[in-house]
């Protein structure tokens, strides 16, 4: 549940985020404030996870921390279950919560406004009937001073997040669903903790080591599971797909081995001590680590057929760790020298330039992880070791610039994964002391307030998939002429090349040639003469595949013969000709329960 702080004589955005170490913009983006950000006294406001804990220092009391942190001392001491007279010692770590796990509600407020406000939103609209589920209320009728538990919703997105977890009773491959929540079993007691998920491109198969070291491959439509190959004692393994999804990619023994899933035939390219073997994309070279003849760590290149070695580094210090080429293979990014110090570079591969990441205060950058679009690094840097270990959900520039704080996980380390499209990060947190983590966060850069997805089960490593799961259920669309692709219904039958249609539904897909304000565009087409939206039909902003965007759903008096129509309008990424027409916004119409399920599977060709 979130957690919520009441503002206070003197408070302010800047203020309250310092005192706990969260970035303003989460705070801001966790309340949707508008500039400038004023806050008044008595406001709650939902409080992102943040440094919430404290070594005692000489003259500390629970009294005067609690007046210094503007919290009541109940909070604290409810937080770390002291008992009277509530001594607390010199050197103890003491919890310090921004706040209560509730909201009062104060006149005027709805359901709908509250999960507007705290982002309670799935797929782009307010989650309302969460908020009444969870709190178990028999109505939607609110009255002030009635405390809310405010929950987190599934955001919405692409794809799936895979993770390996032993939530039921041993460690398995897991897969999370963002549109709804869902959490999927796809193994039984195959993984291990140090197992890790690894999506194909095409994001139809898993592969990942488990118990006994052995390489597993799942298909993810079907769930059957293959057995690849057993590592020996490698201290390190990585396993990377091919770009086409056929082969993977790992080392044992001394040698590279390119493993095709397909026809379960093995390359062998002999390499001693080489580790961090992947693909550049175009399935001809290969990257990885291994000492140079001085017995010193490097980075190479060679085609995939064993000829052609080239050195790319020329490292004369330490080890280079978690060699990651980026997905457009122009630059590469390692880890050095070891875990107590890791600072992550990026080389240019075109120029050969080496660029150091500032990082985080103690130099400990663990888990950097490439964007889709290869111009930034997520990655995990740890923090406030005196005070039980936090770290700082982080991402950089390729050139190391412009490197920002977006969350805080109280993990020694957290790993990190992008979302489908690039506008997201999940990070694990939830961690005691330095065991494993038990919740998983996301974070959407355009609107940076941390969401929990998962919480009350060890998590030890997640990945986001690259694309859209194909769902056996649904047939995939694709029309040319709008640029357009995306699923449907697979029990739907054409009426046309722009309307399909059902027994339990629709859509259809034109083009709009109107002007640059989407605003204007959404209302004239809600608010068309003929009312196909009823008279008071609602409009929501969104945005789609990182692309302004609006729904328009019906009122009640909609007629009926609209079957229950509602519909998305999208900005397209480059305007579209047609015809020697100019067209700047797609626009989908469909049965209101399918609209967002087909939108979530929206790309523009």
């Amino acid at each position: 549940m979130q957690t919520f702080y009441t503002v206070r004589s003197g408070d302010t955005v800047y203020e309250i985020s310092r005192r706990w170490g969260i970035p303003a913009d989460s705070i801001i983006a966790a309340n949707n404030l508008r500039a400038p950000y004023t806050v008044y006294i008595g406001q709650q406001l939902s409080i992102p996870p943040g440094v919430d804990i404290l070594r005692v220092r000489q003259g500390d009391s629970v009294y005067r921390i609690s007046q210094f942190y503007k919290v009541p001392s109940s909070v604290i001491v409810e937080a770390n279950q002291l008992q009277p007279p509530y001594a607390i010692q010199i050197g103890q770590l003491l919890k310090v919560p921004p706040g209560v796990p509730y909201y009062i509600v104060q006149p005027g407020d709805t359901l709908y406004q509250l999960a507007g406000r705290f982002n309670v939103i799935t797929n782009g609209e307010p989650n309302h009937e969460l908020i009444r589920i969870v709190n178990q209320l028999p109505s939607s009728q609110l009255f002030p001073g009635m405390k809310l538990m405010i929950p987190y919703a599934p955001p919405g997105g692409q794809g799936r997040i895979a993770y390996i977890s032993d939530r039921g009773g041993n460690y398995d491959v897991w897969l999370y669903n963002p549109r709804t929540g869902e959490n999927v079993q796809l193994t039984s007691g195959l993984g291990d903790s140090f197992s890790r998920p690894e999506w194909s491109p095409n994001s139809k198969r898993i592969a990942f080591v488990g118990k006994n070291r052995i390489i597993y491959v799942i298909e993810v439509a079907t769930g059957s599971i293959a057995q690849i190959d057993q590592l020996g004692d490698e201290v390190e393994f990585k396993l990377d797909w091919s770009p086409d999804s056929t082969q993977i990619a790992y080392t044992k023994q001394g040698h590279m081995i390119l493993y095709n899933v397909l026809s379960h035939q093995a390359q062998s390219i002999q390499q001693p001590d080489s580790t961090d073997v992947q693909w550049f994309p175009s399935g001809m070279e290969l990257l990885f680590q291994a000492p140079d003849e001085s017995e010193i760590s490097q980075l190479y290149r060679i085609n995939t057929d064993g000829t052609g070695k080239q050195q790319i580094t020329s490292n004369t210090e330490g080890r280079l760790n978690n060699a990651q080429l980026s997905p457009d293979g122009s630059f590469v990014l390692y880890t050095t020298p070891g875990v107590s110090i890791s600072i992550i570079y990026t080389v240019e591969l075109s120029t050969g330039n080496v660029f150091e990441v500032k990082g985080g205060p103690l130099a400990k950058n663990y888990f950097p992880e490439w964007s889709p679009d290869s111009l930034k690094i997520a990655y995990s840097a740890t923090a406030l070791e005196d005070r039980g270990y936090f770290s700082q959900v982080r991402t950089v520039g390729r050139r190391g610039e412009e490197d920002r704080i977006w969350a805080i996980s109280n993990c020694f380390a957290s790993p990190v994964t992008w979302s489908t499209d690039g506008t997201k990060i999940a990070y694990l947190s939830g961690c005691r002391e330095q065991e494993f983590a038990r919740e998983m966060w996301a974070i959407d850069l355009h609107r940076p307030v941390p969401i929990r997805l998962i919480e009350g089960v060890n998590i030890h490593s997640l990945q986001w998939s690259p694309t859209l799961i194909m769902d056996v259920s649904q047939n995939t669309y694709t029309n040319t002429t709008y640029k357009v692709r995306f699923q449907y219904p697979s029990n739907w039958r054409k009426v046309n090349e722009e309307r399909y249609e059902g027994a339990d539904g629709f859509f259809q897909i034109s083009a709009i040639s109107a002007g640059e304000n989407l605003n204007e565009v959404c209302h004239g087409e809600a608010f068309h003469q003929l009312m196909p939206y009823g008279s008071m039909p609602r409009i929501l902003k969104a945005r789609i595949q990182n692309q302004e965007a609006c729904y328009i759903f019906p009122s009640a008096d909609q007629p009926a013969e609209m079957l229950n129509q509602s519909a998305l309008i999208v900005r397209y990424p480059t305007p579209i000709n047609i015809q020697g027409e100019t067209y700047n916004y797609f626009i989908l119409w469909a049965d209101q329960p399918h609209l967002k399920e087909i939108a979530s599977s929206l790309i523009f060709l």
